[in-house]
């Protein structure tokens, strides 16, 4: 049985699902803005993602967008430095950052060197740290982000949360760092709970490859370690952009 989200669109191919994304991502920073001043947004690594920040950049979604009220977080990021070939920030400034009117004081990158597991502790408190400083407390105490951007591996990940690691029960920080066995590689990023505190959640999922774990994800039934995005499947302030591809699978059921 397939338990599908409440808010999920599907579309044809991966540029109108990044175009639509970018429609969506104005929109939201438009309302925020015009709600409270600000609009804080983490942002995802991923080739979905950097098609969406394409368009972003285009003049007929940029001017719609008050730059100087954007605060720009990510969502995850690998410990490599900020202009390795990796870099999730490095992605998001060459598509994005790099071409609207932002204060560089907005952009908050996650890593500033690429060392190894010590330094990343401490990168990780130091985002949890800026994250209290910076945004607004949901009355639980989280900060809030007014929109998380997320995508999915095919094993079932969603920004650096990994099949059976030890950040996936982490309930007291916001920003932790994870060292992923099967990457040799340490990783910094948000922890569930704040991203289930945000006021929207846009998850993007694109290609064939991606189909039967999507299958599986929305027939878990509830949270499945083995497949960490399931426990946003039932996320009411989540919203889901598949492309005909990714969903090609959903019709069968589980």
């Amino acid at each position: 049985m397939l338990h599908t989200p409440l808010e999920l669109e599907i579309f044809s191919d991966p540029q109108l699902l990044a175009r639509e994304a970018a429609a969506y991502w104005v929109a939201q920073a438009q309302l925020s803005i015009a709600e409270h001043g600000a609009f804080y947004v983490a942002l995802a690594g991923g080739s979905t993602p950097r098609r969406m920040y394409e368009y972003l950049a285009r003049p007929e979604y940029a001017t719609q967008v008050a730059w100087q009220d954007v605060h720009v977080f990510f969502g995850d990021e690998r410990v490599v430095p900020p202009d390795h070939p990796d870099s999730n920030y490095r992605m998001a400034r060459e598509a994005l950052l790099d071409h609207v009117p932002l204060p560089v004081g907005q952009v908050y990158p996650m890593v500033q060197s690429g060392n190894g597991g010590e330094m990343a502790q401490a990168m990780a408190l130091a985002y949890a740290r800026g994250l209290d400083q910076i945004l607004p407390k949901t009355e639980n105490g989280w900060p809030q982000f007014d929109l998380v951007m997320l995508g999915m591996g095919v094993d079932g990940h969603t920004a650096s949360l990994f099949p059976h690691t030890t950040i996936l029960h982490e309930a007291a920080q916001s920003c932790a760092a994870v060292y992923v066995e099967k990457l040799q590689a340490w990783r910094i990023s948000l922890t569930f709970p704040v991203i289930e505190e945000a006021s929207r959640i846009l998850i993007l999922v694109c290609g064939e490859d991606k189909a039967n774990t999507l299958r599986q994800v929305f027939s878990s039934g509830g949270f499945d370690e083995s497949m960490p995005i399931t426990r946003l499947v039932a996320q009411q302030n989540a919203c889901w952009y598949l492309d005909a591809a990714a969903a090609s699978l959903l019709g069968q059921g589980g």
